[in-house]
């Protein structure tokens, strides 16, 4: 079945306000009035921008500015969010090239066609591309996760007997050692890298030396 993609027949239009948002106040909501005085774009080509902001997740369905809108504006996270809106915006080629925005585009006018089921040197055909082109090119595809995973699992512990895993934690904390009532308290830890072995006794004898050598009594 046939798909409809989403494009401008303005292009540079669209660039170019999205340029002028960056620096412009959020405004309550996102209308013809405010494209023209606030962003000082009149026209009908500048005006029948709003409905691809709204495609593109930047202005809510009644005008309100979203989080992307926001989140655009930041000069850090800028690229990132258009880079987001372009996986949205083109979410059925991705689901036959994952790797669109990096496509030649010759690769992306064929997905395109089969995509859309329209000619490859129709108006709408050549449209949708230099629409893609034009936002990939400020979009930044490489850093959108940046979150780092909360827990690790240590690569050891899968090697290990499960009653021998729980007994190798990555470090030990050694409780202070107190000299007298107006002693110094003294803390340390100890950073132990253990062999990848299933033998117990191993572990049973480095735990016994550390006891013995390190900790005292």
């Amino acid at each position: 079945m046939a798909e409809n993609l989403p494009y401008s027949t303005s292009v540079g239009t669209l660039i170019n306000m999205l340029e002028k948002i960056k620096s412009a106040s959020v405004p309550e909501r996102v209308t013809q009035d405010f494209v023209s005085t606030r962003l000082a774009m009149k026209g009908g080509s500048a005006a029948a921008c709003i409905p691809f902001l709204k495609k593109m997740g930047f202005v809510a369905s009644d005008g309100t500015p979203t989080e992307s809108y926001k989140e655009f504006r930041n000069p850090k996270k800028s690229r990132i969010a258009v880079g987001k809106a372009f996986k949205k915006l083109y979410q059925k080629l991705y689901e036959m090239n994952e790797y669109v925005h990096d496509a030649s585009d010759q690769e992306i006018l064929g997905l395109i066609v089969e995509c859309t089921g329209g000619e490859k040197d129709s108006t709408v055909t050549k449209s949708t591309l230099t629409t893609l082109n034009a936002l990939r090119k400020i979009s930044d595809f490489d850093n959108e996760n940046d979150e780092t995973p909360e827990h690790i699992e240590p690569s050891h512990s899968r090697d290990l007997p499960r009653d021998t895993a729980l007994l190798t934690p990555p470090l030990l904390q050694v409780p202070p050692q107190q000299q007298g009532a107006k002693g110094i308290n003294l803390a340390y830890t100890i950073n132990l890298n253990l062999p990848a072995t299933k033998d117990v006794e191993v572990f049973n004898a480095i735990f016994k030396s550390l006891k013995e050598h390190i900790l005292g009594d």
